[in-house]
């Protein structure tokens, strides 16, 4: 909600609003940028609602919440988040969605970036702040508000919402199990790319590619593999990663700026969405190396004693392991702080979770699990960590359940010892941030 707030107030439109977070005091820097831009903020309690207005709600929001019930009593026109982002990013003259399982944000950042770049001035809406355009007068940048007529959104399948959007340029980075089915995925996604003028497919990602095959005008890539634009010759860094992109010919030499060979993935992502959008695939090569990487995105720290601390957003199979895969390419023990976003997920996701896990952790690294986000509402608590430790357990790895997530966070960090990567992962919870700059204090001393 918050980058939403932020582009349509940043075109001039009045904006107000309410937040769980804000009445429970968490994360008050957020709410004070949202208030320097002109946001008015009010408590959860249905004060800030008035005639005339145009009330918007996340999926998060329940029709019991006081704000939505003040909606209904004074004849509010309503509208969910993604009702109002789809209308503005419909209306765009070049909209390029980003969709896929894992990913978005980053190929999104580094999309807006190569546009930003290049003297494109887009529109970006971002679920995670981009580095590139952070500054003191902005620590909270997840969108950006251009002149331009390029908006880059990543679009959300987890609702069902990716339905709304009418994309000029379609990105699909890969498909895998998190909040729905995969019958159902396979139906979303494939809609959504078969929309676009042009879809940009990840050709090395099996259901991807089989999606892309009902696909006429699209454009593919993949990570030493067969397709339209390919990386080949990888040369991982502990905090970066080269290339060679290959296409029609052409061959130039990349450095990203951030590692693993998912994000060599999430950087042909861009560059094949960028292409599509007109740019010449050389300006798309050096731009993409000054991409600054996202906040919560492999994020190193610090270090302190020897041991580095990391902010990771992983919160479904893939995403952990494709951070773990990126680890485990240099030597060192990796201690896990794994807080799951939710109970719901927990469920559909635990065997997948568990063979994940089971199958990237050595013999040495920890797992610990505290109990997932909670910010109300009603949730089914069928599967909780306790249920998955049980689980990795059981395969002969090492992983607790440590319900409080400080008592948590305290073990690992007395458990580390020079050489360690500590890894903070999860989702819907920014405070988590906090805590890994917590646990680098601790370290230090």
């Amino acid at each position: 909600m918050m980058p939403l707030a932020m582009i349509l107030a940043g075109q001039g439109a009045q904006v107000s609003g309410s937040d769980r977070n804000l009445d429970s005091g968490r994360l008050p820097a957020k709410f004070d940028d949202l208030a320097r831009r002109g946001v008015k903020l009010f408590p959860q309690d249905g004060s800030g609602i008035s005639a005339g207005q145009i009330v918007v709600a996340s999926a998060a929001i329940e029709p019991t919440v006081p704000d939505m019930i003040a909606a209904e009593a004074a004849g509010c026109a309503q509208m969910t988040r993604a009702e109002l982002l789809a209308s503005l990013f419909n209306a765009a003259p070049l909209s390029i969605g980003v969709a896929g399982t894992s990913g978005k944000s980053t190929v999104t950042g580094m999309i807006g970036w190569i546009l930003h770049a290049l003297g494109r001035d887009p529109t970006v809406m971002n679920g995670a702040v981009m580095k590139n355009f952070a500054n003191p007068d902005a620590p909270f940048a997840s969108a950006l508000v251009g002149q331009g007529d390029a908006f880059v959104s990543e679009v959300d399948e987890s609702d069902g919402s990716i339905a709304l959007y009418w994309p000029k340029v379609a990105v699909l980075n890969n498909v895998s199990l998190d909040h729905k089915s995969l019958e159902e995925l396979r139906a979303l996604f494939g809609a959504f790319a078969a929309k676009a003028a042009t879809a940009v497919v990840n050709a090395g990602d099996a259901e991807s590619a089989a999606l892309a095959m009902a696909i006429d005008r699209k454009l593919t890539f993949a990570v030493e593999g067969e397709a339209d634009l390919v990386a080949r010759n990888l040369m991982p860094e502990a905090y970066a990663i080269a290339f060679d992109l290959a296409h029609r010919g052409e061959t130039h030499r990349v450095r990203l700026g951030v590692p693993g060979r998912h994000n060599v993935a999430n950087a042909l992502a861009a560059i094949g969405a960028v292409i599509a959008a007109g740019v010449p695939i050389a300006d798309a090569a050096r731009a993409i190396e000054g991409f600054a990487g996202l906040k919560r995105r492999f994020e190193l720290v610090g270090e302190a004693g020897g041991v580095a601390v990391i902010d990771d957003f992983g919160h479904n199979p893939e995403k952990i392991a494709a951070t773990i895969e990126t680890l485990r390419a240099f030597p060192g023990r990796l201690l896990l702080l794994f807080q799951p976003h939710g109970y719901g997920p927990l469920k559909v996701m635990r065997s997948e979770l568990v063979a994940m896990f089971a199958t990237r952790l050595a013999a040495d690294d920890l797992l610990v699990l505290p109990d997932p986000v909670y910010h109300g509402g009603t949730t089914n608590r069928e599967v909780t960590s306790a249920h998955i430790v049980a689980d990795v357990a059981a395969t002969g790895k090492q992983a607790l359940h440590i319900p409080d997530r400080a008592a948590a966070a305290a073990h690992l960090a007395a458990a580390a010892r020079p050489g360690d990567r500590i890894v903070l992962m999860g989702a819907r919870d920014d405070t988590l941030s906090l805590l890994a700059a917590e646990m680098l204090q601790t370290l230090a001393g």
